[in-house]
């Protein structure tokens, strides 16, 4: 496979306090990477620094074969790196499809375009003229993941996108990773559901307090390898 991301020893900081220590991680094309641990342990300011958010001056990441620490996030997005970010925010003021369509006010060129977001996402057909806000959890979430796909990425992040949702809405939005990767987008998705993650990702990274504490196949680590890893437990805990 070719190699989309890599970091190596990446590192980040808030003033004195450091947040990732040493992260080695990539992604290929094509792939579904989950990122699991528990909260507090890295995964949201991984994806911060890899697009921009938090400053990686000095770091090592590479996208598409091109350097981007400390890039603005502007030109970061423009690349073809796009996030969904926890919590959705959207734009209240804004209709459905209007959050969608900002999304693509990149023009970046690619295969997502409103129609193909609505055949993965067949319920915001009818919602396409309601305000973004106007609707249930999952289906903001359903939203805010067209937005991202509207930019046409190359890769596309995923921060914690079933946080607070029914299993059956997960399930659903779950559902459309395989249409995603179809269309040529591989998928990096920050995920608590252990389980889930282990569902949908070609390979797995476990964050422990800043570290890679794991790494592996779903078919490869165990139920217990995870618990050690996310948890930080002994052998006998």
């Amino acid at each position: 496979m070719t190699r989309l991301l890599e970091t190596q020893a990446l590192e980040a900081f808030y003033g004195d306090f450091q947040a990732l220590f040493g992260i080695d991680f990539t992604v290929d094309e094509g792939e579904t990477v989950a990122i699991i641990g528990s909260n507090g342990a890295g995964k949201s300011t991984f994806l911060r620094a890899l697009t921009g958010l938090r400053p990686t001056k000095g770091q090592s990441i590479e996208f598409a074969g091109q350097s981007i620490a400390g890039m603005a996030a502007d030109r970061i997005h423009k690349l073809g790196l796009a996030m969904v970010p926890e919590g959705r925010r959207l734009f209240p003021s804004l209709t459905v499809e209007e959050n969608l369509l900002i999304g693509a006010s990149g023009h970046r060129a690619g295969p997502w375009t409103l129609k193909q977001v609505y055949e993965i996402f067949p319920d915001l057909v009818s919602k396409r003229r309601n305000p973004g806000t106007a609707l249930s959890g999952g289906q903001q979430q359903m939203v805010a993941i067209g937005r991202a796909l509207m930019s046409n990425p190359r890769l596309l992040l995923c921060d914690e996108i079933s946080l607070g949702l029914a299993p059956k809405v997960i399930k659903d939005i779950y559902q459309a990773v395989p249409r995603i990767r179809e269309n040529g987008t591989s998928i990096l998705v920050v995920e608590q559901d252990v389980g889930q993650a282990l569902a949908v990702a070609d390979r797995i990274y476990c964050f422990m307090e800043g570290r890679v504490s794991l790494t592996g196949t779903p078919q490869s680590v165990t139920r217990a390898q995870i618990a050690r890893a996310y948890f930080g437990m002994g052998e006998d805990a």
